[in-house]
C-alpha cells in the first residue's frame, strides 16, 4: 500500500460521505492536481479504492486501514453500504533555510 511523504501536513478536508452522499465525480476516474495527497479515511463500513495506473490495484479500505492518493494518479472508490468516510488533502512541507 502507498504512504504520505513523511513531510506532508493535511491541508483540507471533505465533508464525511455516505454510500448514499458520495459525489457521483469519486466514483469515476478522477485524480488530484500535481502536489496534492490525499489520505481517504473510513469511519465505519468498508470502501474500495481503485488505483487505476499506472497498473491498475484494488484496495478494500475499513476503519484502522487508510487509502493513499497520489498527485495526478487516477483513482475511483466503490462504496458499500453504510460506509462513512472523508478524504483529507495533504501537501509535501516546503523547506525553509533559516
Amino acid at each position: 500500500m502507498k504512504t504520505l511523504p513523511p513531510n506532508s501536513v493535511p491541508y483540507k478536508k471533505t465533508d464525511v460521505f455516505t454510500d448514499s452522499s458520495v459525489p457521483s465525480g469519486l466514483l469515476r476516474a478522477h485524480s488530484t492536481k500535481p502536489g496534492a495527497w490525499g489520505k481517504i479515511v473510513v469511519l465505519q463500513g468498508t470502501l474500495t479504492y481503485r488505483i487505476l495506473e499506472p497498473v491498475v490495484e484494488e484496495v478494500r479500505l475499513s476503519p484502522g486501514r487508510f487509502g493513499v492518493i497520489e498527485p495526478t494518479i487516477k483513482h475511483e472508490v466503490v462504496p458499500t453500504i453504510g460506509v462513512r468516510f472523508y478524504v483529507e488533502f495533504h501537501q509535501v512541507a516546503s523547506r525553509s533555510d533559516p
